[in-house]
Formats: structure tokens, sequence, C-alpha cells
């Protein structure tokens, strides 16, 4: 038990370390705003897989229904391209590779259940960087799938901030008194 002459600097500093944490710009990540028109959504991704499975997670938890089938009052979130690749970033002089860049490259956009585009057609490339162990062969397999998840979740991230944006400008674009 705490002796009684400590309990003001205990509480001196929990007060303190509440004023550094909050002061120093920490906030929750909250679920993305979507805008208007995004309540029900048809996600269609080239080559599933975890992509596809995060980003309708996303979607779910920012307030967005998922559905099967497109229609008239359901936006549309294409993804067009999903794919990875591996590049060799530098050679030792033995000949053998020393570092990889594991390269993340998707195209998407989104349409209206009426057709007209919430955000136009776009590229986002992601890239992760990381050395390469000759003697170690199966941690550099763990380690580009890794990458690869950790792409995926950033890629998704990108995709939520883009539609919150596209949703903060339709409303500052619009002219009063619509």
């Amino acid at each position: 038990m705490i002796p009684n002459r400590f309990r003001p600097l205990r509480a001196v500093l929990v007060a303190t370390a509440v004023a550094l944490l909050a002061g120093c710009g920490f906030h929750l990540r909250q679920s993305a705003s979507l805008p208007a028109g995004m309540k029900k959504v048809h996600l269609t991704v080239s080559g599933g897989g975890m992509l596809e499975r995060d980003l309708t997670r996303a979607l779910e938890n920012s307030g967005a229904e998922i559905v099967d089938k497109p229609g008239v009052d359901t936006a549309e979130v294409a993804v067009t391209n999903n794919a990875f690749r591996t590049d060799s970033l530098t050679v030792s002089g033995t000949a053998r590779v020393t570092e990889y860049a594991v390269r993340y490259h998707v195209d998407f956009n989104v349409r209206a259940g009426d057709g007209t585009p919430i955000v136009p057609s776009q590229s986002v490339d992601m890239s992760r960087e990381f050395s390469y162990d000759a003697t170690n062969t199966i941690g550099t397999a763990s380690q580009t799938e890794e990458l690869q998840r950790s792409l995926i979740g950033d890629m998704v991230q990108s995709i939520l901030f883009r539609l919150q944006a596209a949703g903060a400008h339709s409303t500052v674009a619009k002219p009063a008194g619509t």
C-alpha cells in the first residue's frame, strides 16, 4: 500500500501523463466518414483475397452495408487491379541479391448508384524494402508475407482516406441552397 505522503505526488504524475498524452497529438483511429450515397456498397476486387476481406470489414466499420448485387441505391467500389511484385534493389560483390522491395499496386474507382463518380479512377502504389539473408531463406518468405499483410492494411486505410476526402470535398463543393 502506498503511504499517504506519496498520494499528492502520484496525482501530479498522473495529471502530467494525461496532459502530455493529450498535447502530443495522439488520437485513436476512428472509422472513416463515407460520402453520401455509400450507405449500401457493392464491392468488386480483382483477385479478391485479403484486400477484399479487409476492405469489406473497414467499410462495414464505417457504417456501410455490403450487398451482393449492384443497384440504383448502391455505390460500386471497383478494385480493377490488385497486384504485388518483388524487385531486386542491391546486389553484393558475389552477385547475390542483398535487398528487395515488395511493391503493391492497386487501381480503384467508386461510383454512385446512378453512375456518377464519387472517386474517379485512381492508382495507388506502395512499397516496403527489406534485406535478404542468403543463409535464412525461410525467414525471407515469412518476411515477404508480413510485408504484404502490412501493405494491404495500409492500402485499405489509403482507400478509406480517399473516400473520406471525397465526402468532405463534395459537401464543400456544393453550392449554397442545394
